[in-house]
């Protein structure tokens, strides 16, 4: 019995943790390699890629990621970001994703109710009421997925500037 769990023990400490579908961060990533590293941000990735904002959010940072889903893409009109995607459209494209981006490292504790500029230039209407964070009324769903860079909150829908 006791090898039993000992065993048990042993695969659980290298397991990730998952809480609404999305794993927490594994150490030693930057930001984006905790979003490359997990299927529930596969479309935010190939967005970042085609925008070229790889490189400057595995960059030094900190940066506050406020990162849609896979979900929270699907709910926009189809054929959005398929048409986000092409290379005509990659200012647009780079727009939206770094409205999605604050300078600094800002923990869930931290959050509190008000305007946040973003690194696009344009501010975020963060609110903060009953124990629950909405981003311009996209829902935070998960916090604090910290990387070496900075950190990501989870949200349910593609905010636009």
């Amino acid at each position: 019995m006791k090898r039993i769990l000992a065993l048990t023990l042993a695969v659980l400490s290298f397991s990730p943790l998952v809480i609404n579908n999305v794993s927490a961060a594994p150490a030693g990533e930057t930001v984006v390699g905790i979003a490359a590293g997990n299927a529930d941000f596969s479309t935010l990735v190939a967005a970042l890629k085609a925008a070229g904002l790889v490189d400057t959010l595995n960059g030094t940072g900190p940066f506050t990621i406020f990162a849609p889903t896979n979900a929270a893409f699907d709910k926009l009109p189809k054929g959005t970001v398929e048409n986000l995607l092409k290379p005509e459209n990659k200012a647009k494209l780079t727009a939206i994703l770094t409205y999605h981006v604050v300078a600094g490292k800002v923990m869930a504790a931290d959050v509190k109710t008000g305007m946040v500029k973003t690194v696009q230039g344009d501010e975020l209407d963060v609110k903060v009421a009953n124990g629950r964070v909405t981003v311009n009324g996209a829902k935070v769903s998960k916090t604090d997925l910290i990387g070496t860079n900075g950190v990501i909150h989870v949200i349910d829908s593609v905010v636009m500037p």
